[in-house]
């Protein structure tokens, strides 16, 4: 498992949002906006051979951003935030490693299969991520929470769950919402959840709030679940983790979409 990087984008800016309080107006609880444009954070990822990023489009008024970090690092970098079936091609010719998919799935709060299936058949299996971030309900269960994480659908996770959802894409995403960006340290429980569960490549992201955390992602998990950490990294305007420290543990290597 590995430290995995992240770039989300509200209104063309690099920012970073409690989880769950981004609004249909725009609103939102915010920890960070970057100065520089995102194209430099792509830069950065590029320069420290970190791969399996993911850019994320929080709205309407991100796209020129996010063409421009994919152009910055092609094929090094996910992306997701209004994905469909309809433009995912787009993005990929445009250098994305992958896509990341979670609404286009839903009907209200119905997950429909057939919608996964069709997508896969459009672009493949191996380029697509399902985005399965979730929050936890009083029964203890996970479900998956979509519509900015505010609503909660009722997809709970399990093995069976990610299994089949699985078995039509390449990885998973999994943002855990209750904790996203208060770094006040990860959901431990669900990590070891999906750790049991997975087994495509898995991304968890949320509470992370020291360089430790990626070490204790690897023992929660058996080594199957790779870490993004967003609020506490310096380069977001945090003072628990240093960037530099954390792209030592990052993922090394080429990606193979970049032959497809």
């Amino acid at each position: 498992m590995a430290f995995r990087p992240c770039i989300d984008l509200k209104d063309g800016k690099v920012v970073q949002i409690v989880g769950g309080t981004l609004q249909c107006d725009g609103d939102a609880t915010m920890n960070f906006v970057a100065e520089r444009p995102a194209r430099e954070f792509a830069e950065l990822y590029r320069q420290e051979n970190l791969l399996g990023g993911h850019v994320i489009m929080l709205g309407p008024g991100n796209e020129r951003a996010a063409l421009e970090c994919l152009a910055a690092y092609p094929f090094g970098l996910q992306l997701g935030g209004g994905i469909t079936r309809d433009n995912a091609r787009y993005y990929l010719d445009a250098g994305a490693s992958h896509v990341i998919v979670t609404s286009a799935l839903f009907s209200g709060d119905e997950f429909i299969w057939e919608k996964l299936e069709d997508l896969t058949e459009v672009i493949g299996r191996e380029r697509l991520v399902v985005d399965v971030s979730c929050r936890r309900g009083v029964d203890g269960k996970y479900r998956v929470a979509t519509n900015r994480w505010r609503t909660v659908t009722s997809l709970e996770l399990s093995r069976a769950v990610l299994g089949r959802i699985e078995s039509h894409c390449g990885e998973l995403l999994v943002h855990a919402a209750d904790v996203e960006g208060l770094c006040r340290g990860i959901d431990e429980e669900l990590v070891g959840l999906l750790g049991s569960w997975v087994s495509v490549p898995t991304t968890y992201a949320g509470g992370a709030n020291k360089l430790s955390d990626i070490e204790l992602v690897r023992q929660l998990s058996g080594g199957k679940i790779d870490l993004t950490i967003g609020s506490a990294l310096d380069i977001f305007g945090g003072s628990t983790v240093r960037f530099a420290d954390a792209a030592r543990q990052g993922v090394i290597g080429s990606n193979d979409a970049t032959d497809n």
